[in-house]
């Protein structure tokens, strides 16, 4: 059953979905929504269990494509781009396997259509160990979590999903702040976030996959599966980046993504 995803819509022009990756929100993929706006209409979502959509027990990528498919339904977008980043690029390809007459091009940040081992258990359990209760501040909750996620940027992402609770909703003497995040779905879940996208017949449509040149998402092994389920796909490599090629290089990475909508060479 689909989830009504909560959503934040730009600009005007053909319609362009963003879809974020693990840990995310809409609001991770907005530098890029507020460079292609003025060309398309950005639809940017947040995925079941994240930001402000509601949280479902069930978390796997058929069920995350219907609901960006229901989402489109809902909004009356019968053909749409689609840009994926992480977790978000295998939803975007979920789609565009389970419904490709409604998928008109498809970008795809760092990573590939195949199964991944976990990379993120000592976030989940640390996340999950977390004592909100005597956080009264950003800067109480980033100490704590400084225990075991040392990159400051990380930290910063994942505070993103930090909420102060509404006064009417504290209880004396507990939290004044809660995740956004079903951590407990995530969890459970996530072997199904780490495999490869359910695939029947390839997706012929036109494909970009970006590539951190530092980033080991997206590897040589993985070619054959790429051509396989994508046979028009295209790589372009974004040098100086990571697995965050999006935020490391903006502005290279929106030239890349302008020109194959354009339908202009990314070589």
């Amino acid at each position: 059953m689909s989830v009504k995803l909560n959503h934040k819509i730009t600009g005007e022009g053909f319609p362009l979905i963003l879809l974020h990756g693990v840990f995310g929100s809409l609001e991770n993929l907005g530098g890029i929504a507020r460079k292609l706006q003025g060309e398309w209409q950005i639809h940017a979502l947040d995925q079941r269990n994240h930001g402000s959509s509601p949280h479902t027990d069930t978390m796997d990528y058929p069920s995350m494509a219907a609901d960006v498919v229901a989402y489109m339904d809902e909004q009356g977008i019968d053909k749409a781009c689609l840009l994926g980043h992480s977790m978000g690029g295998k939803v975007a390809m979920q789609v565009a396997l389970q419904a490709p007459e409604r998928v008109e091009k498809l970008i795809v940040a760092d990573i590939s259509p195949v199964a991944y081992k976990s990379g993120h258990d000592a976030i989940l359990e640390g996340l999950k160990q977390m004592d909100l209760t005597d956080v009264r501040s950003r800067g109480d909750a980033d100490k704590l979590m400084a225990e075991f996620v040392e990159m400051a940027a990380t930290r910063q992402f994942l505070l993103m999903n930090l909420e102060r609770i509404p006064k009417q909703e504290q209880v004396e003497g507990g939290p004044v702040y809660r995740w956004r995040l079903n951590l407990k779905a995530i969890e459970a879940c996530y072997a199904n976030l780490a495999s490869a996208p359910e695939a029947g017949a390839p997706y012929t449509g036109p494909v970009l996959f970006l590539k951190g040149a530092d980033s080991a998402y997206i590897q040589e092994k993985h070619r054959d599966e790429i051509r396989r389920l994508f046979p028009h796909a295209q790589l372009s490599i974004i040098e100086g980046t990571g697995h965050w090629l999006h935020a490391e290089k903006t502005d290279t990475f929106v030239a890349l993504c302008r020109r194959f909508l354009e339908g202009r060479d990314t070589d």
